[in-house]
């Protein structure tokens, strides 16, 4: 007998191995992503221009890190002594226009950088409901508390966003493998009918792009059809909670991730579980020996990765008892 209708993600052909450089772009749910990513010491850049939902956006800022191309400088705004710029999102601040004009060239001279050797990108669509800035003429990414008279809603059509994507993908070398997905996310701002129209038309570009040959992972379907309750949801009853997007993730590794690298996540949760392990007995000589224990493991790993940070912690440990 069975109670839910569990959802199989196939393996994919083109593996993420320990080595493999991501970028993750898109709304909150490629940070979620890419937070995963990088504490498992897979070399990822998580979502550096701050969430961005709709497709348009996503695809702009990645055009201006590809090509040089400083930000717009029509799109800088001013909001209770703090500066924003339209196109990024808010965590991206600043206390003076020159201040965050530097911060911005800098992200996108990361991001170009990153473009370069990056060999996975992974995508994250939110809505397909855009803002034009009525005084620029330009779409923007976010509107930053400005008025909504400000603005004009558009809601974008399948063809907008595939084309958007294809000339982008245009300029990248095709060994890059892009995966496409969709945030499980609601925007109930939009209304939740809007909301379903919304999710559909992403959905339906996502499939487009996967006839042309880039892939696409089911996260908005893991959410709601294979898990499929409000207790996989945090109090707001919008966003997965922890244990949802645990299992997501899961479901991603399983999916794209090499037998070896699976594997040396297992061992390196039991590491980053010592790692936060609080004695109850300090300065004995059994808590001396788990940190020896646990500095041995460290060394042992940090021929295939980045544990500089974890080793000085637990060899500081160690020089204090």
């Amino acid at each position: 007998m069975h109670f839910r209708t569990e959802l199989i993600v196939p393996e994919s052909p083109d593996k993420i191995t320990l080595q493999t450089p991501v970028l993750t772009l898109g709304s909150c749910f490629a940070e979620v992503i890419g937070t995963k990513l990088v504490e498992n010491k897979i070399p990822t850049l998580s979502n550096p221009f701050g969430t961005l939902f709709n497709p348009l956006s996503i695809v702009k800022l990645l055009h201006h890190a590809l090509e040089g191309t400083p930000p717009d400088e029509r799109l800088y705004v001013e909001h209770q002594g703090v500066w924003f710029h339209y196109d990024f999102h808010s965590s991206l601040w600043a206390a003076s226009r020159e201040e965050l004009r530097e911060r911005l060239v800098t992200t996108l001279a990361a991001v170009q950088q990153w473009l370069s050797r990056t060999e996975v990108l992974i995508i994250t669509l939110g809505t397909a409901f855009v803002y034009r800035h009525l005084e620029s003429g330009q779409w923007v990414a976010n509107c930053h508390k400005t008025p909504s008279s400000a603005f004009q809603r558009k809601l974008l059509q399948t063809e907008q966003i595939v084309a958007a994507f294809d000339g982008f993908f245009t300029k990248l070398p095709t060994s890059l493998k892009a995966i496409f997905t969709v945030s499980p996310v609601r925007h109930t701002r939009d209304t939740l009918p809007l909301n379903a129209v919304s999710k559909s038309l992403l959905r339906v570009a996502c499939h487009e792009l996967s006839e042309r040959g880039h892939a696409y992972f089911p996260a908005y379907e893991l959410l709601l059809d294979d898990l499929r309750d409000y207790r996989f949801y945090k109090s707001d009853l919008i966003h997965p909670n922890e244990q949802a997007e645990d299992y997501i993730f899961e479901r991603f590794a399983n999916a794209y991730f090499t037998k070896e690298l699976q594997k040396f996540i297992q061992e390196w949760q039991k590491i980053r579980q010592a790692l936060g392990h609080r004695p109850l007995y300090p300065n004995t000589a059994s808590h001396r020996q788990f940190l020896e224990n646990l500095l041995q493991k460290l060394q042992k790993i940090a021929i295939d990765v980045d544990v500089n940070p974890e080793l000085a912690t637990v060899s500081e440990q160690l020089a204090s008892l």
